[in-house]
């Protein structure tokens, strides 16, 4: 029996870097930009982030949360150069990107599945690390079969691999974005060309899927095939199409989190969230929170992650230790070891984000290579230190000699 949802989106997530020496100048470009425009919070109207987040990430990630009228005021009344200074210097902007209307596509002419891009936002951290966050949803009456197929297609289709005949590509249809290949030149045009991404072994190809459904009672509820239901859950979670054949479930507990009536799945590259109407939050409260402190939660995770492969890639050139030394130090003590969130959904979530991401893992492993880098460093600089004594010694002794010869007054 088909799967029958009653909501459902997908973000698609684009990272990229820009080199950090470059930063302001693109946080003006963006400023620039008619169609962007720098997200500001407010406490009375984001609740949900105040409440959520602790006070260190709250000051990091939304520092105008708790800023007064006349600090908005003095923002506002600043030129675009003076504002992408003072940008610069905030450890992480979000940018709404303003579409012109609601962009309606479809999948394949046969098929006929509609779908939305109705919201972008444009994530960008201070270390030059930024994302392109796309939220997608499908029209009409969705079957559970139609997201798994939409998912498992539109997250490579920045990709130069493409799928096979049965899985073609993408078309969009509207007047600005007729066609994927512009959806993909809209990356380009706020991205740019995004290598150094790349550089560090970053996947620009496959975009990062963070997906919400919400079934109907008829499809999720206490008669329903459990084990049936898994499977799709299973495709749902790694990000494969509707006619995978899945024999059997092969989830760890590290893989998944249940409650009744709600499954959360994680895999290094998506995060999904699937839950039945038949418990009323799923499809109220819940379904707002996954898309935004949620997200951000994930988001500042995600940062973490290019963040250490960043470090490795400086630690490997190894051609400043002393700017590695202060980065690495400043990225330990300030970003690492916070906490996020005292909410026990955040609590819970936090545990799968940082596991799905590898980040203790890289974490320790890229301090043995700082370490070893480090030691390295103080050996040479002991050597130096040395070398420059032997060298001041030997000149003394040449002194000397040369005094006793006499060919050096006494004096000198």
């Amino acid at each position: 029996m088909e799967l029958k949802t009653k909501y459902q989106y997908t973000y698609f997530i684009y990272p990229y870097l820009i080199e950090e020496k470059n930063y302001q100048k693109y946080l003006y470009k963006l400023l620039k930009n008619e169609q962007c425009r720098l997200k500001l919070f407010d406490n009375k109207k984001d609740i949900q982030i105040d409440s959520y987040f602790l006070p260190e990430i709250k000051n990091k990630m939304f520092w105008s949360l708790n800023l007064e009228q006349d600090g908005l005021k003095s923002y506002e009344t600043m030129d675009l150069k003076m504002k992408s200074a003072v940008l610069s210097k905030k450890y992480c902007n979000v940018f709404e990107y303003v579409l012109e209307k609601d962009i309606p596509g479809k999948i394949n002419e046969k098929e006929g599945i509609f779908f939305d891009i109705n919201k972008i936002e444009i994530v960008c951290f201070n270390t030059g690390i930024c994302f392109i966050l796309i939220k997608t949803a499908l029209e009409n009456n969705v079957n559970f079969s139609d997201v798994l197929n939409f998912n498992y297609k539109f997250r490579d289709i920045v990709s130069n691999i493409g799928h096979t005949k049965e899985y073609d590509s993408i078309k969009i249809q509207t007047k600005k974005l007729d066609n994927m290949q512009k959806f993909s030149d809209l990356l380009t045009k706020i991205a740019g060309k995004n290598i150094t991404a790349k550089k560090i072994n970053i996947d620009t190809d496959r975009l990062i899927t963070y997906s919400y459904v919400c079934l109907a009672q008829d499809s999720w509820n206490e008669s329903k095939d459990i084990l049936s239901l898994e499977k799709e859950f299973e495709k749902y979670r790694t990000i494969k199409p509707a006619n995978e054949q899945v024999r059997g479930i092969t989830y760890q507990q590290e893989n998944v989190y249940k409650e009744k009536y709600l499954y959360y799945g994680f895999a290094n590259n998506a995060t999904v969230l699937l839950t039945s109407d038949s418990n009323i939050q799923n499809y109220t409260s819940l379904l707002y929170e996954y898309e935004n402190v949620q997200l951000y939660h994930f988001i500042y995770y995600l940062h973490q992650k290019i963040h250490l492969n960043k470090l490795n890639y400086e630690i490997k050139q190894a051609r400043n230790f002393e700017n590695i030394k202060s980065r690495f130090i400043n990225f330990a003590k300030k970003d690492f070891i916070y906490e996020i969130t005292n909410n026990s959904n955040g609590i819970i979530l936090d545990k799968y984000y940082r596991r799905e991401q590898n980040l203790d893992e890289n974490f320790i492993r890229i301090k043995a290579k700082y370490d070893l880098l480090y030691k390295e460093y103080e050996i040479d600089k002991t050597n130096r230190h040395h070398m420059y004594y032997i060298t001041l010694a030997a000149a003394i002794f040449m002194l000397d000699e040369l005094k006793h010869d006499g060919r050096l007054p006494a004096t000198y």
